[in-house]
């Protein structure tokens, strides 16, 4: 009875989904493999298959990207996209980069994950890399940006309590993003990210970017770090004013507090230097990195310098943190950078780049000015008309970002030449022009 009733429910389910694939528009293909259903579309599938299977968190374009070469994408549909948001600076060296294919290959048929237990060349020869790339440090490896800046709140509380006092605060910036786990996004200054998510870790206070007096005044005894980035990315493209990193860094040197930079989206070459903080001169307590590290393998580190170098066995941990795969990535796109003089494309072509999009207003379009540094760009707008204008662009197939409505970023990968920023502007171009139609 029990197996009848069984075979009469799968039977129902059955008929439920056969039902639902009609309403759907899919159509039954029954072949020497087995039954397959084919779309009337690509995309109504996908975006049909996307509601129905994942956590409505992104809004995204109605585009399925299937493959990618240098830096262009193709989609499900066979159009080509010139890709100027690389994964949101994460594909440095664009896609399928026959280096970092190789080095993926290569370490997958040797060793894909072992524990933290024990001794990897990878993971050694990556924090290697980092460490000469930036300062006297040492390096903990992780897996994306937000893990992190985690480690980098426990690492800069544990220092706060065994060398000032049991001080724990954190300084942080006004939109800063530093990440959506709860004690990042306590340092993220943005309610609309963190009224759903109350009560969030305490200890965090928040100054307006670049107002080096209000962060001079919330400085007290509890305070323990201060946190930001060098370009504040997601709220915009906002760099720190000339002369602004030297002086937050002789502050924290007075005020005797740590100075942690979040390198996560300007890091790894993405201004034209390994880390934007080296255009000041400068080298923080503790530095924080991800996105571009590992060219589009999941990858992040935390670097401490010996002062806030803190850490003991049980403090801190990741099972796949620091795993051999994602080393060796980090490992190729290191070497690659260095080998492509990608650190040098980035100025050149980032300054080319920012001329280009500049001479946008000349042409009558709604362009009011061009900030950032190398491959690091934002696009202020005279209008709120961002979002509209990402769209636009993507019909004519270039990928651009709008992280406000007043702003397009473009971070592309480091490999861009000037014939493929030539070919983003006359896109660009297009798509303004779209818009202004209506």
């Amino acid at each position: 009875m029990r197996r009848a009733h069984h075979r009469r429910a799968r039977a129902a389910r059955a008929a439920a989904r056969a039902a639902h694939r009609e309403r759907s528009g899919h159509h039954v293909h029954v072949g020497g493999g087995g039954v397959s259903t084919a779309p009337e579309t690509v995309r109504d599938t996908t975006a049909e298959r996307a509601s129905r299977l994942l956590m409505d968190t992104y809004a995204r374009q109605p585009v399925t990207l299937v493959s990618g070469s240098g830096v262009w994408v193709r989609d499900a549909e066979g159009r080509e996209l010139l890709d100027m948001v690389g994964g949101i600076a994460v594909n440095v060296l664009g896609h399928a980069h026959p280096a970092l294919r190789q080095a993926l290959q290569e370490q997958a048929a040797h060793l894909v994950h072992t524990s933290n237990l024990y001794f990897t060349e990878p993971q050694l020869e990556l924090a290697q890399r980092l460490v000469d790339s930036a300062f006297e440090s040492r390096v903990f490896l992780c897996n994306s940006g937000t893990e992190a800046t985690e480690g980098a709140i426990k690492l800069a509380r544990k220092w706060g309590r065994r060398e000032r006092g049991g001080a724990t605060g954190i300084v942080c910036m006004e939109g800063a993003f530093h990440g959506r786990t709860l004690g990042a996004l306590a340092a993220t200054a943005n309610r609309r990210y963190q009224e759903s998510f109350r009560p969030l870790p305490a200890g965090f206070t928040h100054v307006r970017f670049n107002d080096l007096e209000a962060l001079a005044a919330a400085i007290d005894d509890t305070t323990c770090a201060v946190m930001l980035e060098p370009i504040e990315g997601e709220s915009g493209v906002h760099p720190l004013d000339p002369g602004a990193l030297q002086r937050i860094r002789a502050l924290c040197d007075e005020r005797d507090v740590l100075l942690i930079l979040d390198e996560v989206q300007t890091g790894m070459g993405r201004t034209g230097a390994w880390w934007a903080h080296q255009h000041d001169g400068v080298a923080p307590d503790i530095m924080t990195t991800a996105k571009g590290l590992g060219g589009g393998v999941p990858i992040g580190a935390i670097l401490a310098a010996p002062r806030a170098d803190v850490f003991e066995p049980g403090d801190h941990g990741s099972t796949f943190g620091g795993g051999p795969l994602a080393c060796a990535a980090g490992v190729a796109v290191m070497r690659t950078i260095d080998d492509e003089r990608l650190l040098e494309n980035a100025v050149l072509v980032g300054d080319y780049l920012s001329e280009s999009l500049t001479s946008l207003a000349a042409d009558g379009m709604p362009v009011d000015h061009v900030r950032g540094r190398g491959l690091m760009l934002g696009v202020g707008l005279t209008r709120d008309i961002a979002s509209k204008v990402t769209t636009a662009a993507l019909g004519r197939g270039v990928i651009v970002n709008a992280p406000t409505p007043r702003t397009l970023r473009l971070v592309p990968p480091l490999i861009l030449t000037r014939d493929d920023a030539d070919e983003a502007v006359r896109r660009l171009r297009a798509a303004f022009a779209d818009v202004e139609a209506g």
